[in-house]
């Protein structure tokens, strides 16, 4: 018997929108399979559908696995004639070379069925469109017909009492049969072109771009970028997809590379010059730019959680929770000192988070140095939140110092690796030091999965616990201590500073 041909899935197919090597490598040379890690984007999104299923009782899932395939049509076909089945989840179809699997397909009148997808985000975008027809066509390519297709996704309005979540007003349903009739028409054609990439005995030649990183970060992006030169012109900071296809036509792949008569802003223009010349640069106004930054000074960090399904009375989805605070104080020459504030996370952290902050800087006459935007917005949002703290709440931002501009217009290292991130413009300022040493909590989202994870009761075990909330504390103290340091480096760049330059 003769290989069975490569089949197309709505995840295959999207794919070949967005890379036709992305779509031949899902295909041909698939990455090894990895379960979702607990409390990852993709493990809470798999949760929110599952939650969705309590919208429609009764309903009844075709629990077969992605590779038993037909066993799940067989399945899907036997609930259908049962008329005593509203709903089915998972339902199973193939048709016009392209398999899927149906997040909710629900019985309507006359026959005819609703076809609904769950999306963990709060609105409906593009993509979700394409999502949609693709299963629309193949179902009824499959013989189905269809009263309506939409998208379940997560109303952000829904305010949660004090009770379990209402996930009837969790959730709400966008009917998009309009649209998703109007993208129909196109889909046979691209299914067929896609058909013809999948079957290709060898890679399609697909240079690394834009679409590497759009709509989703693609995960073969390891083996695309390979060959790239390390200052590829697509990492430099803020070029546009204009200048980009520009450099790209005229086969320059590094930025070093880029001719000096080339259209680049000033900054992008430094960066070219330190990468070509690798030599720092150091901005003639270093000194003026640090003038209110002291030493003396504080350095604050915030870390927050935005969980989808709200864990606390009065909080929205994907409503910002500060839950955790970290600030160092430093005169200028002896070791800086220490302090910091976690949530328990039994219950909403904000009062406890803004009133430990408060009293921890109350005593402090200096500036607040950060390094983002981040900061101000919270504040702003708890002064709005808890009126009664307004007043200190606003002399604090009154204090607050961003750095992060003073780096993006006064400095710029090789190593900066086309980013202004703190990760990456501590380590290179200050190679001592490093988050490298940092494996539980790296960085700010794993922050807040770590915290979310806590607060949402899925990790249970005592000594896991104190782990994890050991692991958020020493990740925000390095972030304070980053600061510190970056501070440090900049002085020393700019030796006419002196004093708190108040």
């Amino acid at each position: 018997m003769p290989p069975r041909q490569p089949y197309l899935t709505k995840s295959r197919f999207l794919a070949g929108q967005q890379c036709a090597l992305r779509l031949w490598s899902q295909v041909n040379d698939p990455l090894p399979h990895e379960e979702s890690e607990e409390g990852s984007v993709q493990a809470l999104g798999i949760a929110i559908g599952q939650e969705a299923h309590r919208l429609f009782p009764g309903g009844v899932l075709v629990d077969h696995p992605p590779y038993a395939h037909e066993p799940a049509v067989r399945r899907t076909r036997e609930l259908m004639a049962d008329r005593r089945v509203p709903a089915i989840f998972e339902a199973a179809f193939e048709a016009a070379g392209v398999r899927v699997r149906v997040d909710i397909l629900e019985r309507g009148t006359r026959g005819r069925w609703r076809l609904t997808e769950v999306k963990s985000s709060g609105s409906v975008k593009d993509v979700h469109l394409d999502d949609l027809a693709v299963q629309g066509l193949v179902v009824e390519e499959a013989g189905v017909r269809l009263e309506s297709a939409g998208i379940l996704h997560v109303n952000k309005a829904y305010v949660r009492g004090k009770g379990a979540v209402d996930w009837k007003r969790f959730f709400t349903r966008a009917d998009l049969t309009a649209d998703f009739r109007s993208r129909i028409e196109d889909l046979p054609g691209a299914i067929a072109a896609m058909a013809r990439i999948a079957r290709l005995r060898q890679a399609p030649a697909i240079d690394p771009g834009r679409h590497c990183d759009s709509p989703y970060e693609c995960e073969f992006q390891i083996r695309c970028h390979k060959g790239l030169p390390k200052d590829w012109i697509g990492h430099l900071y803020r070029i546009n997809d204009c200048k980009f296809e520009a450099l790209k036509a005229a086969g320059i792949a590094a930025i070093r590379d880029i001719p000096e008569d080339f259209d680049l802003n000033h900054q992008q223009q430094i960066i070219r010059q330190v990468l070509k010349n690798r030599t720092e640069h150091v901005s003639p106004d270093l000194t003026k730019l640090l003038a209110k930054f002291g030493p003396p000074a504080a350095y604050l960090d915030f870390e927050s959680m935005a969980p989808i399904v709200p864990l606390y009375p009065k909080t929205r989805p994907f409503e910002s929770l500060p839950f955790q605070w970290s600030l160092h104080v430093w005169d200028g020459k002896k070791k800086p000192t220490h302090d910091a504030f976690l949530a328990d996370g039994m219950t909403d952290p904000r009062r406890a988070f803004i009133e430990s902050l408060l009293a921890a800087v109350k005593r402090l006459d200096l500036p607040i140095l950060v390094f983002s935007s981040f900061e101000m917005t919270t504040l702003k949002q708890m002064a709005a939140l808890f009126p009664d703290l307004a007043k200190p709440i606003e002399r604090l931002m009154a204090r607050l110092c961003d750095l992060l501009p003073v780096v993006q217009g006064g400095i710029y290292h090789a190593d900066f690796q086309n980013s202004f991130s703190i990760k990456t413009v501590a380590p290179a300022l200050a190679p001592h030091l490093t988050y490298d040493d940092l494996e539980t909590v790296a960085d700010g989202l794993a922050a807040a999965q770590a915290f979310e994870s806590l607060a949402a009761g899925r990790v249970q075990d005592k000594a896991d616990i104190a782990n994890l909330r050991q692991a958020l504390l020493d990740y925000c103290q390095r972030d304070t201590l980053a600061l510190v340091e970056v501070h440090k480096a900049l002085l020393a760049r700019a030796p006419k500073q002196r004093g708190r330059g108040r």
